[in-house]
This record gives C-alpha cells, sequence and structure tokens, in this order.
C-alpha cells in the first residue's frame, strides 16, 4: 500500500467515526455492570478515546464536563510518570485535583495507555461519581469542608494494575476509606471492564489499518477539530468586554473577554479568593470556559483537543476559579457552573438572540442517606436534579432538563429511587411556581418529595440560584430559584440551599424544588393559545395570567 493510499481521507474518516463508537460501546460497557444508581441510571460519567498525547479523539456519551477532565486527567499522568515508567497493562485512577483529577474526589478517573509495537498509539479513560468515598460526611460532600483532607481519601495518580498485575493494596485502601465499599468495588470494576472494552476495540482498529495510519487520523481529526474553532472564530465580530455578576452569597464574579482574529481570551483573573468547599481546580475552570466556548463558537464541531487550541484561559491562584492546595472543592460544580452561566450571559449582553434566557444553572445536588429501613445497611443517595432552561426568540424553554454544563445525563426513576434507597417518592412534577412569563416563556423547573422512612436519616445539600434567579431577556420576567424544604412531621418547614447532614426523621419531607428558567419578550404578547394550554398543564393559574397576560 502507497503512502497516498494509507493516508486517504475516506480512510480516516472510518477511523475517526470507530473510535467515537468505541467510546460509545465503553461507555454501554461501564453502565451495565456498575452497581451504583448514579452511574447507571443517571449516568454521572463519561468515557473517551485518546490520542498518545492525551489529547481527546473521540468521547461517549454523559456529562461534557467529564470529557473535558479526561484530557487533562491523561495529562497528569504523563507528567508525572516517566515514558519508561507507562507500560501495557497498566491502569491509572485518580480523584484528586491537584493530581490530575480535576472536579472533586468523589469523581474517579480511570486511564489505560495503549501500546502498538513497544509505543503508545492511544489511551482510554473514564469518569464517574463514587457516592462515597470518605471524609467527614457521608456522601464525601461537606458545605463546611475548608480543607480537601475533610473530603475523602485522595489518589494521586497511581497504577490499579502495573503490566497487568492488581495492585490489591490500593485496591483495599480506597475500598476501607468507603462508607459504601461494595458498591465502591463493584463501580471500580465496572471502569475497569469499560477500559478492556475500549482498549481491545482500540487495537482491533490499530491491526486492520496499521499504528500510523491510525496516529495519522488522530492527527487530521485534531486539525479538522481546529479548522472548525478557527472558522467560527472569523465569522464572529471582534470585540473586548468586560462583565460581571453577583452570586447567591453576595460574591461578585467577574469576567473580561477578548475576541481576536486568532484567539479567544477569557480572564479571570479579577475574582473572590477561595474560601469553603466551592472553589474550582485552574483545569475545571478551563472546562467551563471550553463548554462556553463551543457552545459560543460552533455547538456542531468536533470536541476534540484541536479544537480548544485558540481559547486562553487567564486564572490568579488562590482565587475561587484556581484553587490553592489544600483547598476544598466538594461543590466544585456549582462555581464552575456559574462561570460557564456568567460566560455565556456576558456573550449574550454582547452578541443578542445567539442564546437565550437563564436557566435553572445550577447541578442541584442531592445527598440523602443513613441506614436503610429494610435491609438495615447504610445507604446514600446522591442525586443532580434537573430543572428549567430560559426561552429564547420563537421557543419557549425546555422543562425537566439538567444544565447544558451536565449534559445527557438522566433523573433517577422512582422506582429505582425507593427499592434502593428506602424513601418513598410522594410527589414528581413540574414546578408551578410563577417566574420565567413571557412572549416565550422559561421552560419548567421540577418538584419532588421523598418522604422518609426511618429516624436519624441525614441530608447535605448544595444549591445554587437559590436567591438571585435565572434572567429574562427583552421584557421576559426573570424564572424562579432552587431551593430544598425539609416540611416536618409537626407542619414546620425549613428551607435550605447549602447544607451539610440536616437530620431528617421517620414521616419528614424532603421537599426539592428546582427553578423556571427565565422568559424571552414581553408577556402582553404571548399567543392566547399559550396561555390556554399553560392553564390546562397547572403551569400557570388563572390569577397570574390574569395579572402577568391581561388574560380574560
Amino acid at each position: 500500500m502507497t503512502k497516498e493510499q494509507k493516508f486517504d481521507p475516506i480512510t480516516f474518516d472510518i477511523i475517526q467515526n470507530a473510535m467515537v463508537a468505541i467510546a460509545d460501546e465503553m461507555f454501554v460497557a461501564q453502565r451495565k455492570t456498575s452497581m451504583s444508581a448514579i452511574i447507571y441510571e443517571v449516568l454521572d460519567m463519561s468515557t473517551a478515546v485518546l490520542g498518545p498525547a492525551g489529547d481527546v479523539a473521540a468521547t461517549g456519551a454523559g456529562i461534557p464536563a467529564f470529557i473535558g477532565v479526561l484530557d487533562k486527567s491523561v495529562k497528569g499522568l504523563i507528567a508525572k510518570f516517566p515514558l519508561d515508567q507507562i507500560k501495557p497493562g497498566d491502569v491509572f485512577a485518580t480523584n484528586d485535583p491537584f493530581y490530575g483529577g480535576v472536579t472533586h474526589l468523589n469523581d474517579m478517573v480511570l486511564a489505560a495507555p495503549i501500546f502498538s509495537n513497544g509505543r503508545i498509539v492511544s489511551w482510554v479513560a473514564n469518569i464517574a461519581h463514587y457516592n462515597d468515598v470518605g471524609g467527614n460526611v457521608p456522601g464525601s460532600m461537606s458545605a463546611d469542608a475548608e480543607e480537601i483532607f475533610q473530603e475523602g481519601i485522595r489518589i494521586p495518580a497511581v497504577k490499579l494494575f502495573e503490566s497487568g498485575v492488581e495492585n490489591k493494596a490500593v485496591f483495599d485502601i480506597m475500598i476501607v476509606n468507603s462508607r459504601l465499599p461494595d458498591f465502591l468495588r463493584g463501580d471500580l470494576w465496572a471502569g475497569i471492564a469499560g477500559l478492556r472494552t475500549g482498549e481491545r476495540r482500540v487495537l482491533e482498529l490499530v491491526e486492520k489499518y496499521g499504528a500510523d495510519t491510525f496516529v495519522a487520523a488522530l492527527d487530521n481529526y485534531m486539525e479538522l477539530g481546529e479548522r472548525r474553532a478557527r472558522d467560527g472564530l472569523s465569522n464572529i465580530e471582534k470585540n473586548t468586554f468586560s462583565f460581571e455578576e453577583e452570586q447567591d452569597n453576595g460574591d461578585i464574579y467577574k469576567v473580561s473577554i477578548d475576541i481576536a482574529d486568532d484567539l479567544f481570551t477569557i480572564d479571570l483573573s479579577d475574582n473572590p479568593k477561595q474560601k469553603g468547599s466551592s472553589n474550582s481546580s485552574r483545569d475545571g475552570t478551563i472546562i467551563a470556559a471550553q463548554l462556553a466556548f463551543k457552545a459560543f463558537i460552533d455547538p456542531d464541531g468536533p470536541g476534540n483537543g484541536g479544537f480548544f487550541r485558540p481559547l486562553e484561559v487567564i486564572t490568579k491562584p488562590g482565587t475561587v476559579f484556581h484553587v490553592e492546595e489544600p483547598g476544598a472543592m466538594g461543590y466544585y460544580s456549582e462555581t464552575e457552573i456559574r462561570l460557564f452561566d456568567l460566560i455565556l450571559r456576558a456573550l449574550a449582553t454582547h452578541y443578542p438572540a445567539i442564546i437565550p434566557a437563564g436557566n435553572f444553572a445550577s447541578i442541584c445536588g442531592t445527598v440523602v442517606g443513613g441506614e436503610h429501613p429494610d435491609s438495615k445497611r447504610h445507604f446514600t443517595i446522591v442525586e443532580p436534579e434537573v430543572g428549567g432552561w430560559g426561552a429564547w426568540h420563537g421557543f419557549d424553554g425546555i422543562s425537566g432538563q439538567f444544565s447544558g454544563f451536565h449534559g445527557e445525563t438522566f433523573n433517577c426513576p422512582a422506582e429505582i429511587a425507593e427499592a434502593r434507597y428506602g424513601m418513598i417518592v410522594d410527589r414528581f412534577s413540574l414546578n408551578s411556581e410563577p417566574g420565567g412569563e413571557g412572549q416565550w416563556r422559561g421552560g419548567k423547573g421540577i418538584e419532588l418529595h421523598y418522604r422518609v422512612r426511618v429516624d436519624n436519616n441525614f441530608m447535605s445539600v448544595g444549591y445554587t440560584r437559590s436567591r438571585i434567579p435565572p434572567w429574562g431577556v427583552d421584557g421576559g420576567f426573570d424564572g424562579s430559584t432552587n431551593y430544598v424544604e425539609v416540611v416536618r412531621t409537626d407542619g414546620s418547614k425549613e428551607r435550605y440551599s447549602f447544607a451539610t447532614n440536616v437530620q431528617v426523621n421517620e414521616g419528614d419531607v424532603i421537599r426539592v424544588v428546582t427553578a423556571n428558567g427565565g422568559g424571552c419578550g414581553d408577556p402582553k404578547n404571548r399567543d392566547p393559545k399559550a396561555i390556554e394550554n399553560d392553564l390546562r398543564n397547572g403551569y400557570l393559574t388563572k390569577e397570574r395570567a390574569t395579572q402577568i397576560y391581561n388574560w380574560k
């Protein structure tokens, strides 16, 4: 075969599409073999095939923000281990944001190199949320944490397998530090199964087309990503501007954006100092910026390593967007999603009609656990929640969806929650609270009621947009807010946005409410048929319709 035949674009296209299929198969293998509902139902995970230098080449389903972790984690492994110490059969694990873990200690990254004739031609990697990795509270996420040491066991990029041989000591250390040891063990092996699936399929491709052709196809795909990004950047009006937004806790987050011919720069150096557990690593901040950059520049382009070459992110160490050791990061997600939201809102201010009104924009992490009333074993439920998206010109917002940051994930079905977590789901409906009205209304959040079955259970939560609602645009109303309300058996109510280890007892109801998205356009211009539909579905009361829409 000649070089021209070997490196033809059709072969490249076949290999590139095959890598996407491999990443998807890895995803399915891990999902089907995992033990925790947050993985096999919610899909709080991601998979990827990467190039030999650790650049993302193809991704499976799952959370976009997780996909952005995997290249940074693998590059962290490569930086820590000299190439002569990386061998066929090795499997690496990391969860520590200061050692390539990127997010928080609950999110375990597994990665494996793939060799052909003695050289690394690719990596496969995955990430998933593990419900308990130790720390000072069940679920390992504490709003009160000040240091990462309080949040669980740190795995600083170590080998789970060396040359195909299991490192049992590392397994034992990880498992004994979890309140859910059986689940952690099972989820670890599910992740390993996903890697082995990916490795097997990549080697089949390499054997069929040759290592040189395979690596060349990866490089070509990166070049395509870069071309798409630069083409998108060339079509955007060049501008330099700053934007700031108040947060629920009173902090002001600031962003400065410079859009030039060949570079998109996001400057976050002027921001509050790190504090508590709502901080982001620099790598995590880059991910939030990457997601916003891609959504704005070219949503349909390949999200590989090449696409982000024109993006520059500037941070200042010691701030919420660049935490320094030993800062805590249990609720990193709320800081990163606030940044993602901030960048998009800043762009919407200067590029109107491109980006919709504000959405509920919170992971709404909900952790509940205790003794299972039937099995008597400890359980911990860790749930992200769905909410309302913002409206835009011509369209109502989408109801009951995860944020764009959280991506292709699902809520945990009531039947699974009741069976696995020992609580009763009394209600799961769309949020009927006012907010988000407009010519096109914001999507509806949800209202979810968990009724506790035994005494001495606990609840920990981390919600933002609990005080400042999603914004409306062009005369549309702001949305509503995210919060949790504990309704006690005596009828008293307690409202929370961030809380750790709140005791809940038999008969108490945990009422989860997520926000309605912001509206778009003057409400008085809403189509009467749409108003009738809202009334019929219970999204709107007659009193509110009369007040907002002049409904008669």
